[in-house]
């Protein structure tokens, strides 16, 4: 039994479950060889930033991917990723702030040692309705990735649905990245993939080598779990994990970031999803 169910169970001395909040606990060595990191908007509603990172350390996890700025200066939140022993591997920064302060998102992001940038979602205003403009934004983050890289740092992009709708045959993240260039790596939510009507295993073969991340959560029955928007953790709804995992290594995908858009109980979704991956991910899957 982990260290989090015998808290919640009551097994646990208090002693121990004060110790989970430091770098006393000891994390999975297995689970921090591989790949495998936290989105923390996961846990935006699991008590304090350090009871967050607790739960990420608990898991064995020691690596996560950043929400803007986690409500932090850069410095306290250096210091904190330190204590918990995890690194940031990217942050989700909004178009909005790329665009009217980029030097602001990076220098936060060297100060807490993130190298990549991902824009997490468009607003409904910014999102192209033809093929035209999807290639016209493709073109502004290709101007946004010549900025990040003159400071040694990679540009990517989270999909949703509405980036599956299709204009002669391709999608619209097709047609972005496209124009974007190769320089502008993705980040594939293979949930919401899904939820696009598309096959995640066929479409990651149309990103190979390009892919930074997939974001590693799934979608339950149709019409259950309407409390937690549909999703479910890691491994227990309906994604065919046994062939995606071996496609996205094939891929060239970077790292298997858990992710939950809502729920219930976050700290054992990141729990399941860390174990689900440790078990799982393919032999050559290494950080």
């Amino acid at each position: 039994m982990t260290y989090a169910r015998l808290a919640k169970s009551g097994s646990l001395p208090l002693i121990a479950v004060a110790l989970m909040g430091t770098t006393a606990l000891a994390q999975d060595p297995q689970t921090a060889e591989l790949p495998i990191a936290v989105q923390m908007y996961t846990l935006r509603d699991h008590g304090t930033l350090q009871e967050q990172l607790a739960a990420v350390q608990a898991a064995g996890v020691t690596a996560v991917e950043t929400v803007g700025m986690q409500d932090s200066s850069a410095e306290d939140l250096k210091a904190l990723l330190d204590e918990y022993g995890v690194e940031a591997i990217s942050t989700h920064a909004q178009l909005a702030d790329l665009r009217s302060d980029p030097q602001a998102v990076i220098d936060f992001n060297k100060a807490i040692g993130n190298d990549t940038i991902t824009v997490p979602y468009l607003a409904e205003e910014d999102r192209p309705t033809d093929a035209a403009g999807w290639t016209a934004l493709g073109e502004e983050l290709a101007a946004l990735s010549k900025t990040l890289e003159a400071e040694d740092m990679t540009l990517a992009y989270h999909n949703h649905d509405f980036e599956m709708v299709e204009f002669d045959g391709r999608t619209a993240l097709e047609i972005m990245m496209d124009a974007a260039g190769d320089d502008v790596m993705a980040e594939l939510d293979l949930a919401w993939v899904a939820r696009g009507g598309l096959n995640p295993v066929e479409y990651l073969g149309r990103f190979d080598d390009r892919i930074f991340a997939i974001h590693a959560k799934d979608n339950a029955p149709q019409g259950e779990a309407a409390d937690e928007r549909g999703f479910k953790a890691l491994g227990e709804g309906t994604l065919d994990w046994a062939a995606i995992l071996p496609a996205a290594e094939e891929a060239g995908t970077q790292w298997y970031i858990i992710e939950h858009d809502q729920p219930l109980d976050a700290a054992e979704v990141v729990m399941t999803g860390a174990t689900f991956l440790t078990e799982n991910l393919p032999d050559g899957a290494t950080r």
